[in-house]
């Protein structure tokens, strides 16, 4: 396992913006897929965004035209902007690394969660 941890969540009304953050720590020599998804209570997680290391990107439809996923390669980091956030974005937000490479061997990992609220 490779330990995930994000920030940035919080409570915003609605059209407002937050920005999420997830660094993967320990001794990592490349991050093939990078993401986040979410899941609000009552209903599975989902898919909000993937960036791949050579700069692919998929998006949700529902997330297409407010959010932007980035990535830091040296810092192991990827960024999640979320503009004219809406209710309907209210749920928890899961980073997750897919294929990390380290010295240990190859790991997939899931973080914590972080909640997002967006509430008038």
């Amino acid at each position: 396992q490779v330990p995930l941890v994000e920030s940035g969540g919080g409570l915003v009304r609605p059209g407002e913006s937050l920005t999420l953050s997830c660094v993967a720590s320990g001794t990592i020599f490349s991050i093939a897929v990078m993401g986040w998804y979410r899941q609000a209570p009552g209903k599975r997680r989902e898919l909000v965004a993937t960036l791949h290391k050579l700069g692919r990107s998929n998006y949700a439809d529902a997330v297409k035209g407010r959010f932007t996923i980035s990535r830091d390669n040296d810092k192991n980091t990827v960024y999640l902007q979320m503009n004219d956030l809406k209710p309907e974005d209210t749920a928890v937000y899961y980073c997750n690394t897919e294929r990390v490479a380290t010295e240990e061997g190859v790991f997939s990992s899931w973080g914590q969660g972080i909640q997002v609220t967006v509430s008038s």
